[in-house]
C-alpha cells in the first residue's frame, strides 16, 4: 500500500461513503483509471487474515 494520498480522493467526482467508495458517472477517464488501479491494489489488503496486506498466520492454520 502506498502512503501517498491518490489525486482522485481530492476530486469533486469522488464519493467516499464508508464501505462504498465510487466515482460519479461523469468523472474523467483518467480519474476512472487511477481509481480502478488503486482499488485493485487494495484488494489484497482486505482478505481475511491480513492486516495492511500482510498475511497473519493463526495458530490453528499451522
Amino acid at each position: 500500500m502506498t502512503d501517498i494520498r491518490p489525486e482522485f480522493m481530492d476530486s469533486p467526482y469522488f464519493v467516499d461513503q464508508p464501505g462504498n467508495w465510487h466515482l460519479k458517472p461523469e468523472a474523467p477517464e483518467k480519474l476512472k483509471k487511477e481509481f480502478e488501479s488503486y482499488m485493485q491494489d487494495m484488494e489484497g489488503e482486505n482478505v481475511p487474515g491480513a492486516i495492511n496486506g500482510v498475511h497473519i498466520d493463526y495458530p490453528y492454520e499451522k
